[in-house]
């Protein structure tokens, strides 16, 4: 292979994906990998976009949102608009995973009190049996 070429299992070993994985960002338009015949190649621009298509999925971003943002790299303002975009969904995104933050910082310590509530029954009413004996 060379240098600005990768296969399928190269891909996958240094992306740490799956075949399927890549073959289904391929089906949604993420990723334009060369054909020769039966054979996937990937060039360094399907790297990069994987990248950026697995950060985006680590932050929360659909594959809509992902591609889209993709789409903008060549509207040819130097990617202002591509950034811009990015930002935007970013700070949707970071306000979203916050406010999830938050509901769960709240459930865990409802479910704390609810322990130890369940606690004290529990040992009350070993209490009231042991009496009982």
């Amino acid at each position: 292979m060379t240098d600005d070429m990768m296969t399928i299992r190269e891909m996958c070993d240094a992306f740490d994906v799956t075949p399927r994985t890549l073959r289904f960002y391929e089906s949604k338009e993420l990723l334009f990998p060369v054909r020769e015949g039966q054979r996937r190649l990937f060039t360094k621009r399907d790297r990069a976009r994987l990248k950026l298509i697995l950060r985006g999925k680590r932050f929360g971003f659909s594959l809509e949102e992902i591609r889209q943002l993709l789409d903008l790299y060549h509207i040819g303002d130097q990617q202002h608009t591509q950034l811009a975009r990015t930002y935007e969904i970013a700070r949707k995104r970071l306000a979203d995973m916050e406010r999830q933050r938050d509901e769960l910082s709240e459930a865990i310590v409802e479910l704390r009190n609810q322990l130890e509530w369940g606690e004290k029954m529990i040992a009350s009413a070993e209490q009231r049996s042991e009496a009982a004996e």
